[in-house]
């Protein structure tokens, strides 16, 4: 790897931006991908190679580019995948160490400290600011999953806010049909256009059926999985496990 390439890599790194170094196997030209284009190496790749890359980071997957592009060998650095929960709630108790064991780096957020504590999340890293400034706070990003679950507009909506305004790659709301309804006329009150509310995944999860607050947590990690992976998604408004 050239001295450029390299340092340019080491600083995506080091600012926990997903980059994918692509390298010609038989000449061992390179290129340095970093959020749409590319930003070091002498390697030129053309609109289709670019989208094949931009694949490989989303499905964080590295190995060579498929026919006709063999010769190309694609290796993605990806960030951790994060979360980030708002309400200390008892699906929070079961999604957190579910998205652990999935590769995820967890943080609950909830300024009502009875409810946020390290006796009901052991190992979690716990955010007790509001969630507006803690959102703001955690840089969300591309990479970041944003699940609110408390049901309080007042805790709830400041947090949808901040995700609506950031490019996370998933945003699931707990509630009803009936609860989601009334969410989107608030936010739609607040500024937000219908493509925007359309990112929030209302009902929360996957129609699994299930209710216990294990079910919904998997119901939930299953929708974040299928949409990080750009996988033929579900009807979105379909009621999920969750209700009012």
């Amino acid at each position: 790897m050239k001295r450029a390439v390299l340092k340019q890599l080491q600083d995506a790194r080091a600012h926990k931006r997903p980059v994918a170094l692509v390298t010609e196997l038989e000449t061992g030209e390179e290129a340095l991908y970093d959020d749409g284009e590319v930003i070091a190496g002498e390697l030129m790749l053309s609109a289709p190679l670019l989208h094949a890359v931009e694949d490989a980071i989303r499905q964080d997957r590295s190995g060579r580019l498929p026919e006709p592009d063999q010769g190309l060998l694609v290796e993605v650095f990806n960030p951790p995948l994060r979360l980030v929960v708002v309400g200390a709630v008892h699906i929070a108790q079961k999604l957190a160490p579910m998205a652990r064991i999935a590769g995820y780096e967890v943080t609950i957020v909830d300024p009502r400290r009875a409810f946020a504590t390290d006796s009901r999340f052991p190992d979690v890293d716990l955010n007790h600011d509001w969630p507006d400034d803690a959102l703001q706070a955690l840089a969300i990003d591309r990479r970041t999953a944003v699940v609110t679950l408390t049901h309080d507009p007042k805790l709830d909506d400041p947090a949808l806010m901040q995700a609506l305004d950031s490019d996370c790659f998933y945003i699931g709301a707990l509630g009803s049909t009936r609860t989601h309804a009334k969410r989107l006329e608030r936010l739609s009150e607040a500024g937000y256009a219908d493509d925007q509310l359309d990112r929030i995944y209302g009902p929360l999860g996957l129609p699994l059926g299930g209710r216990s607050p294990a079910e919904i947590a998997v119901a939930a990690l299953a929708q974040m999985t299928q949409v990080l992976h750009g996988a033929p998604p579900l009807e979105k408004r379909t009621p999920a496990a969750a209700t009012a």
